[in-house]
């Protein structure tokens, strides 16, 4: 894939590196989960308490959106091969490293300048990062999400000829969290529709579609998020209510988000855990992650400008409409700083690379004036010159 996109070697490498690094993840995600406990296992063990399944137990038996489609992937390799939950987080994690691949892939590809922080590049090192790996090297649906995710955005960046990829991999998104295919849908149609490279009837095809799609999928995902219908009222009773639960004292990493403001929450969503925060040597290493994207987010008021969002790559646009929305929603029920990790983990890469386009395009901005403002004067030298000549 690298050579079908002209990756320099250098980054062909890192590829290589990336692959062992997020199998290591893997490993260690497995020593995590047996040790502190996670839903992970109980998905490859078939224990989730919240799935029963009557009478003859069959893999249809499972078939169904969120927790009841990740206990259908399991049941081939778990029930019926009996492999171990090591492999199955091997396995899981495999697609979590896909789904990295094609970010990678996009960003050397498509970004115009690289950027440093403290001297260090930032690509590739941000994939590096141990939230990027930890949550997508396991049995679950954040594995399932993140690959998901990333595969239908790769799909988007060339939607002409990859249109079929992105359904299939908006079909495993949405049964596995419904609610993130139909941010997907409408985050991939508003990206399209503010692009200047298609004509009108075609955006509002497209809009049309969006639309009706998401008519169809709103009982579904009402039915998933156990709302009597999709309303404003009905989801913030909902998210208040989660908000207590996961406020509770015996929830570790609990912060009361009921007392905060938007802002407040919007900050905790996005930059916590910071360094007191931090309850475990996981959320340590979080923090450092999200003391940088607190201070490349200082940035985008002064890079920002619409030259630059008019030639941003099509999947950081959609990616950016879909966070938006999804961090709103999850900024009011998320409490919990472990689950906000998590959560964000799907789409927190899009912010950072919209962060770092900025930077990087007007970094190429400035370079490309200078340059012309060196040839000036080296033009205006060379008439100097052979005007002193003619006059000698």
């Amino acid at each position: 894939m690298a050579k079908k996109f002209g990756i320099p070697y250098k980054y062909e490498l890192h590829l290589h590196y990336l692959l062992f690094y997020h199998v290591f993840f893997s490993l260690f995600f497995t020593w995590y989960i047996l040790n502190f406990g996670g839903d992970s296992q109980g998905y490859w063990r078939f224990g989730m308490q919240q799935v029963l399944v009557k009478g003859d137990i069959t893999w249809g038996s499972y078939w169904g959106t969120s927790t009841t489609f990740i206990l259908w992937l399991c049941y081939v390799p778990a029930k019926l091969m009996g492999l171990s939950y090591v492999t199955g987080n091997i396995l899981f994690g495999f697609l979590g490293f896909i789904g990295i691949r094609y970010i990678f892939v996009m960003v050397a590809d498509l970004f115009p300048a690289n950027h440093k922080v403290l001297n260090i590049p930032l690509f590739p090192t941000v994939f590096y990062f141990l939230n990027l790996h930890f949550w997508s090297a396991g049995v679950g649906k954040d594995a399932i999400c993140f690959w998901g995710i990333a595969w239908f955005l790769f799909a988007l960046q060339n939607y002409q000829k990859r249109w079929w990829q992105g359904l299939i991999a908006l079909f495993f998104v949405y049964m596995a969290r419904p609610h993130m295919g139909q941010a997907l849908i409408g985050g991939a149609a508003l990206a399209i529709m503010l692009g200047s490279e298609i004509k009108i009837h075609f955006k509002i095809a497209m809009g049309l579609a969006a639309l009706v799609g998401t008519y169809f999928l709103l009982g579904s995902t009402a039915e998933f998020l156990e709302l009597e219908e999709l309303s404003i009222e009905s989801m913030t009773a909902k998210s208040e209510m989660t908000a207590r639960n996961l406020s509770r004292g015996r929830v570790g990493s609990a912060v009361d988000i009921s007392s905060y403001s938007w802002p407040m929450k919007l900050f905790t969503y996005m930059f916590r855990p910071l360094f007191f925060d931090a309850h475990n040597f996981v959320a340590l290493f979080s923090s450092f992650e999200n003391l940088l994207y607190l201070w490349l987010s200082l940035f985008i008021y002064r890079n920002w400008t619409p030259e630059a969002i008019r030639d941003m790559p099509l999947f950081i646009k959609a990616g950016m409409i879909t966070f938006i929305p999804v961090s709103l929603a999850f900024m009011n029920s998320l409490s919990n700083l472990g689950v906000v990790m998590r959560m964000k983990n799907m789409t927190i890469i899009y912010f950072l690379l919209f962060c770092f386009f900025l930077i990087a395009y007007n970094k190429k901005l400035r370079f490309e004036k200078l340059k012309e403002k060196i040839r000036y004067y080296k033009r205006r030298e060379e008439i100097i010159a052979k005007k002193k000549e003619s006059a000698a």
